[in-house]
């Protein structure tokens, strides 16, 4: 006999049967759209886009491979995050599985540890841009916004932030594609593609400067 699994509020005794089976509802609900808050509630986006404008200034059009990139994304997000996920498991987590404090507290608790993280990462401009388009007073204080606006200010404000740390990165390694292309047309070599010449001496350059140490300390440098 294939087993069974079904969730049914059918001959439920009592409305503390029925919130149980709510409560599983809404956590099953949270584990479908954990994929997409670790994108939009973290540091994932930042990391992700300024390593593949990396790839992208270097020229090596798929090393490394999309996988290692995401990987090392989620890796650098736990690391950066872990601060948070601390004060979650202390404040929130932890007193919840202890049941000294209920799930609506628990919730609470757990959402304001996030938001502190993303008020320090968004900018007051695109806060702004957001209470605007909601046509909402300005608030006095950041208690005072909701969390609903506060996700897509953050959200602006780290690809800002990825674009400016990005556009940094491709300038030596456009520097020196300029250079390599003058030097071929000085010679005639007009049908030799650039890049082909300059690929091994961005390579050697990145290497000789470390640059893997100085794009993941700057990265993690600038979320302070």
């Amino acid at each position: 006999m294939n087993p069974l699994f079904q969730i049914s509020m059918n001959g439920a005794q009592g409305a503390d049967q029925n919130a149980v089976v709510l409560k599983i509802i809404a956590m099953l609900t949270i584990l479908a759209l954990a994929p997409s808050l670790l994108i939009m509630l973290t540091s994932f986006v930042r990391i992700v886009i300024v390593l593949s404008f990396l790839r992208q200034a270097i020229g090596t059009q798929v090393l490394p491979p999309n996988q290692l990139i995401v990987g090392l994304a989620l890796f650098l997000t736990a690391f950066i995050m872990a601060p948070v996920w601390k004060t979650l498991n202390k404040d929130a987590l932890g007193p919840y599985l202890d049941n000294k404090i209920t799930q609506t507290e628990a919730l609470g608790l757990a959402e304001g540890a996030i938001r502190q993280f993303m008020f320090k990462q968004t900018r007051d401009k695109d806060l702004g841009l957001f209470v605007k388009l909601a046509k909402l007073e300005t608030p006095q204080k950041r208690a005072d916004v909701p969390t609903y606006l506060l996700i897509p200010a953050f959200m602006i404000s780290e690809l800002k932030t990825a674009f400016q740390i990005g556009f940094m990165i491709y300038i030596p390694f456009l520097v020196l594609d300029m250079v390599v292309a003058s030097i071929l047309m000085a010679m005639g070599m007009m049908m030799l593609p650039p890049v082909v010449i300059s690929l091994p001496f961005k390579l050697i350059l990145f290497v000789l400067v470390d640059g893997w140490q100085l794009i993941i300390g700057s990265l993690v440098r600038s979320f302070g």
